[in-house]
């Protein structure tokens, strides 16, 4: 999990297999305008380039909730993480996800990109999404500008998502379950809130019920399954992960090798 280009220089010390997620919207806090196409491209372009064919999977716009950017123009919001964020904005302002989706492609002739959407709660999102894609796609075509058909996921981080990721499954090529937001959501604990530290159980056994049922859900529909939040970094958890059948585990850098550590000196019965 990484967030920002000065990053990749912490993943390859670590030896990681590939960036489980690049968290796009640093291009965006870090500019005080709307990062254009060619700024966005420069940027996947050199992150493709530097992991050398290894897997990078690019979260798409993630603002709103605890990421504000003055220049969106965002309104105050009582309880911005159930708002405007994420995917709502892209699919209500779909101008500024086109200019996203337009520099990614490009930039996938220059690795091993893969596109990954936050926040779905429904089926109709995923669809819109893949909609406005082929648009994107069209319009490059038509520009004469190369392109890779690039694996194409979301992040499962609402329990919506959970409860019909079999459904889900049959639109997308992976799933990678974002159990921040996912914990956050599915016990009504705002994890901002740190008098709420105490009642905040990412072991909860719902929590873990949701994770095996997105992994059977997943693997019964052709998705390999992965975790990007930071439960994927427990090394408490790692051996249970395993037996759920989990396909990837993205971490900080700092934490590859010791979760790899983890992972060889688990011996998990077939």
């Amino acid at each position: 999990n990484i967030g920002e280009v000065k990053d990749l220089g912490a993943v390859l010390q670590n030896d990681a297999a590939g960036i489980g997620l690049f968290r796009s919207e640093f291009l965006y806090l870090q500019s005080d305008h709307f990062p254009t196409e060619d700024e966005q491209f420069q940027s996947y372009k050199t992150v493709a380039e530097v992991m050398a064919g290894k897997k990078v999977i690019i979260r798409t716009l993630d603002i709103g909730a605890d990421k504000q950017i003055d220049y969106f123009g965002l309104e105050h919001e009582d309880n911005p993480a159930l708002g405007y964020r994420a995917v709502r904005i892209c699919l209500d302002q779909p101008d500024i996800f086109k200019t996203q989706l337009r520099a990614l492609l490009r930039a996938s002739m220059f690795g091993n990109i893969s596109i990954m959407i936050p926040m779905i709660a429904s089926v109709w999102e995923v669809r819109k999404v893949k909609e406005i894609m082929e648009e994107v796609k069209a319009e490059l075509t038509s520009e004469g500008i190369p392109f890779k058909n690039v694996e194409f996921g979301i992040m499962i981080e609402t329990p919506a998502a959970v409860m019909i990721s079999d459904l889900l499954a049959e639109e997308v090529d992976f799933f990678s379950i974002g159990t921040n937001d996912l914990t956050q959501y599915t016990l009504a604990i705002d994890r901002q809130n740190p008098k709420l530290d105490s009642f905040y159980d990412s072991h909860h056994e719902a929590i873990l019920r949701m994770l095996q049922m997105v992994v059977d859900n997943g693997h019964k529909h052709g998705c390999w399954v992965g975790i990007c939040g930071e439960l994927g970094a427990d090394t408490t958890l790692t051996s249970t992960f395993l037996k759920m059948g989990f396909d990837e585990l993205s971490v900080s850098p700092a934490m590859i090798l010791r979760v790899r550590e983890e992972i060889r000196n688990t011996k998990v019965e077939e």
